[in-house]
């Protein structure tokens, strides 16, 4: 049977943040925002090791205590330019463990609010798929494409058009290769359209929101709260 594992790479500075403290590091709910991103899969049953993919200057991470997260997390000081050159780097730190035909999750350092359902929906509708997949939620709003200047050029149809989310999961051998083939792309799934599979898309929901700009934090505290409160 194969295994699950997961990557997270948290090597970027976070600069649309704004901020002098990385983005990963920014307190949420009590702990740094990474604190829940880790939390929610070292706790997961069906994953067996977490790597956390730092910059080789990251003084940060030993700033704090992450014991509580258990035997599955392991930090690698390997992080890249890009995120894909942090992911390549990530499952070359796994390939003592991994093999082939083993899940492989990729998940944004700054996306603290998946819940343990989302996790595991993602994980039953792609335990027997060929090719993997990402979660993902459709498009509700009206698109509208700017010109040079700021106005609309014109709106766009939004027709079978999905945000996408992470977890991203696909074979670990699959993702090792065409990362290598295809490193441009803003995501795993980019890497694996490239060459030539189709992921599938498993709906997740809006609450699983990337921390981008301050504002976030607010929401992404408020979601985890909230959810503390639901399970006491």
């Amino acid at each position: 049977m194969p295994r699950y594992y997961a990557i997270v790479p948290a090597a970027g500075t976070g600069s649309r943040f704004g901020a002098e403290t990385p983005k990963q590091y920014q307190p949420v709910a009590g702990q740094p925002l990474i604190y829940h991103t880790l939390a929610t899969l070292c706790r997961c049953p069906r994953i067996e090791r977490v790597w956390v993919v730092l910059a080789p200057d990251d003084t940060w991470w030993r700033r704090y205590d992450w014991t509580t997260l258990g035997y599955k997390l392991e930090s690698v000081f390997c992080g890249g330019a890009s995120r894909s050159a942090s992911v390549a780097n990530g499952l070359r730190a796994a390939a003592t463990a991994a093999g082939d035909d083993d899940w492989m999750l990729v998940h944004d350092a700054a996306r603290p609010c998946l819940s343990p359902a989302m996790l595991a929906a993602l994980c039953d509708e792609l335990a027997d798929d060929p090719v993997g997949g990402l979660l993902a939620i459709p498009v509700a709003d009206t698109l509208k494409r700017a010109d040079e200047q700021g106005r609309v050029a014109r709106s766009e149809a939004r027709d079978g058009l999905w945000q996408a989310q992470t977890p991203q999961m696909f074979r670990y051998g699959l993702l090792a290769r065409v990362l290598a083939e295809h490193p441009g792309g803003t995501d795993e799934a980019s890497a694996v359209e490239a060459a030539g599979f189709r992921p599938r898309l498993v709906r997740a929901e809006a609450s699983n929101l990337k921390v981008t700009y301050p504002a976030d934090l607010r929401l992404a505290e408020m979601i985890l709260h909230t959810r503390l409160r639901w399970d006491q």
